[in-house]
This record gives structure tokens, sequence and C-alpha cells, in this order.
């Protein structure tokens, strides 16, 4: 006789809106990170701050809300709508047996009012909580410390030139957990000791992390380290980190500073330095100077990661070849499907754009291993005339190279692509 499926309880997440092609495939990694899958049954609308997801426990909503930088808060979803009437009814088809153990007269709660795309007054919102008379509340009401915090959220749509008088949709549940948003003001490149023209932004780093599914305890490399950036997101969940760029300079931070007003790097401006600032130093092995176009690993499995951002035409000054109208020249191709590098060990997960400006744009790639490496596969090769990233765009899929999971950027102009990368269980043959 099988065993029943546990039952999936309906959440509500609410999502930050930036990187709207980001959150999709960061929330599907980090419930597979937490044991838990996204199945095809979840109310999503890809662009809206608002989506309904099916989770097994409340654990693994906690577990999600540890990692994510996409999403601020989740709630155990009671009831919902597309009108006030709707919503009322909803709540009152939810089991009270489900409600109760936060409805005691010995516990404490307070009502919290969200609206996306428009403001209330007090007023209106004190009457939207009178409304709630209905339900079985029992326990003290505590604004500063309450024990229990539950939500209405009232979504007005994307259009803030023609804001609605009533909500498309409300909803009401209870308040889990927050994300963590906080990790961008506090990574911000804008504090860090050491950084580089090219420094990745924290908001990014800790994304691709997330795609990468990088857990504690993992070995995390980045073939073009540059100032660690995508180092300390990884370090910071756990991850034993580690790198390689061919810039002597700045694997050892000399040379000029890329701040302002600072002609030249001071002695306490390096990678190691960069994550000794955020307590992270411990997981730090080593960064060398090496050139990742060639091979320099021995052979066996090395690394359970690797994420990183390949140069794409923009990098630190050096010594400068041609005119400005050939560097142009050079990338002005449009994106097709084709251009992404492939690997017949390698499945794409995610492909996800960014745009940068009206004509410019850049997507990251995740990939994942789905067999293992056998004597004679080769990668299938991206055209010649279509490649931003020339040789260094396969550097990570080549025969010599194993992986599971792959997260690349590529960026160009008219929409052409750059490419991150992120991979795991990476074996070098």
């Amino acid at each position: 006789m099988e065993l029943a499926a546990p039952a999936l309880r309906r959440y509500l997440l609410l999502l930050a809106q930036e990187h709207l092609e980001f959150r999709l495939p960061e929330i599907t990694s980090l419930l597979s990170l937490c044991g838990g899958k996204f199945s095809g049954e979840q109310e999503i609308r890809v662009n809206s701050p608002f989506w309904i997801l099916n989770i097994p426990s409340e654990e693994m909503a906690r577990g999600l809300m540890k990692r994510t930088v996409c999403a601020k808060s989740i709630f155990e979803l009671w009831g919902h709508g597309r009108s006030e009437r709707e919503l009322y009814a909803s709540l009152k088809n939810y089991p009270v047996d489900k409600m109760l153990p936060y409805l005691q007269s010995d516990s404490t709660y307070k009502v919290h009012i969200h609206t996306f795309n428009k403001t209330l007054t007090q007023a209106q919102k004190i009457k939207k909580i009178d409304a709630l008379e209905f339900l079985p509340f029992k326990g003290k009401v505590n604004l500063k410390n309450p024990e229990h915090i539950f939500w209405i959220l009232e979504d007005y749509g994307m259009n803030p030139n023609n804001v609605p008088e009533e909500p498309f949709h409300l909803y009401f549940g209870r308040w889990i957990a927050d994300g963590q948003r906080e990790l961008i003001e506090s990574y911000s490149v804008k504090k860090r000791h050491f950084i580089g023209n090219t420094s990745m932004d924290a908001c990014l780093s800790f994304i691709m992390a997330n795609h990468g599914r990088v857990k504690p305890n993992d070995v995390v490399y980045d073939p073009f380290v540059g100032t660690g950036g995508l180092l300390i997101s990884s370090a910071h969940f756990g991850a034993y980190v580690c790198g390689t760029d061919i810039d002597y300079n700045t694997i050892h931070g000399l040379g000029k500073a890329s701040r302002k007003n600072q002609k030249w790097r001071g002695p306490d401006e390096n990678i190691r330095a960069n994550l000794r600032q955020y307590g992270l130093e411990k997981y730090y092995l080593d960064a060398l100077v090496a050139d990742s176009s060639r091979p320099i690993w021995r052979k066996g499995m090395l690394f359970d990661a690797i994420i990183t951002d390949p140069p794409y035409g923009i990098r630190e000054a050096t010594r400068r070849t041609g005119s400005q109208k050939e560097a142009v020249k050079s990338v002005e191709r449009r994106y097709t499907e084709e251009i992404i590098p492939r690997h017949p060990c390698l499945k794409i997960i995610s492909n996800c754009e960014q745009m940068l400006s009206s004509h410019t744009s850049r997507r990251l790639i995740t990939m994942e291993k789905v067999k293992e490496f056998k004597s004679g596969s080769k990668p299938v090769a991206i055209p010649t005339e279509h490649t931003v990233l020339k040789s260094n765009a396969c550097i990570l899929i080549p025969c010599r190279i194993k992986m599971r999971i792959l997260t690349c950027w590529m960026a160009s102009i008219c929409h052409t692509g750059d490419t991150i990368l992120s991979v795991r269980s990476i074996s070098v043959v």
C-alpha cells in the first residue's frame, strides 16, 4: 500500500519588483534546495508581486525565506478573492481548526495592511480591519511586540497612472517570515574595502548563489574572480571559495584604485580583506593568477559549484588597442538561442534577461548536469560570428569538465547576450 503524499499548504509570497525574470528561477532553485518541488499548480503571474505557492510545510517556507533576496515576505494564506465579498467568503471557508492555535485568548496579535500601487489613509485602514470582526480573534492587540501578525494585502495593478478605486485582488494571511533583502544593503559594493570597475552588485551576487543552489561546505570556484564579489555571496551561505584571474594586479590588490578621489589601492584592498570585512575569512581558500582558457586543474572532482561573470567586452582599464568604433562593431549581434554555449551533459534550467538600457541587455544562464561525462563527448560550439565572449564563452563547458549546474551572464548590443556561470559537481578529466 502506497503512503499518501503530504498535503500541500497554500502560502502567499510577496516579492520585490526588481529583477523580475530572476525571481522564478531563484524560488524554484531554493525550493529544490529545501527538498521541495515547484509544481505546475502554483498560481503565479510572473510580473505580479503576489504569488500563491503550494508548499508541504511551514518549515520549508521558512527555509526558503532564509535564502531568497527576491522575496520580501511569506504568509500562510487563509483567504483571497477579487473583491471584499469574495475574500470574506474565502475566510469563512478556511478550516477553523487551522485558525484557532493563533487566535487563543492568551495570545497577542496585530493586523497590518499592505497595498501595492496605492496608498490608503489611516481611516481607510481601520475600516478594513474592523470589517474582519467575524473572525474568532480572542487574544489581545499588541502593536509593538505581537506573537502573531496578520496581513491584509491588496493588489491595485501595475499601472501607477491608472489606479482603480477597488483592488484587483485581496489576500489575508498569517505572517511567517521575511526574506533576506537586508543583505543587499549590508553587502553593498559602496561599503566594500576592495572593488573594481566591474564588481558585481550585491543583489545579483546573491541571486547567482541561489540559482547555483550553493549550500554550507560546498567548494565554489570563480574562474574570473576579479575583486571576489561572487565569492562573498557564496561564503555567506557557508561555502568554501576560491578563484583565478589573469590580472596579477587585481588578484594582489595592486595598482590604481577604482574609487573616485583615490589614486592607488591601499594595503588592505584585496580579496581576503573583503571576506574578512564580513567575518567570512575562514571560508576563503585562495586566489591564483591563471589563464582560464588553459587547463590548470588535476583530474577528478574538484568543485561543487562554479559561479562567475566572464568578460564580455567590459573590463578593468588596460592598454588601449583599436578604436572605440571597432569595439562597438564587434558586439552588434542580435541575441538568439543558438549563441548559448551547450554541452551534451548539461541541460538549460533558466535563461533570464536583465535590461541595461533601451538597446542593451545581459542574460543569466543556469545549466544543470544531467549525466556523467564520457570520453569522446564534445561541447556544441557556438558560431564564431555570433559570439561576444569568444573562447571564454565555452571555458567552463569543454570536454575536460563535467558539471551539474551552470549559471552564466551574457551582455550585448540590441538584446544580444552576456554570461554569468554557476555550476555544481565539477570534474576535470
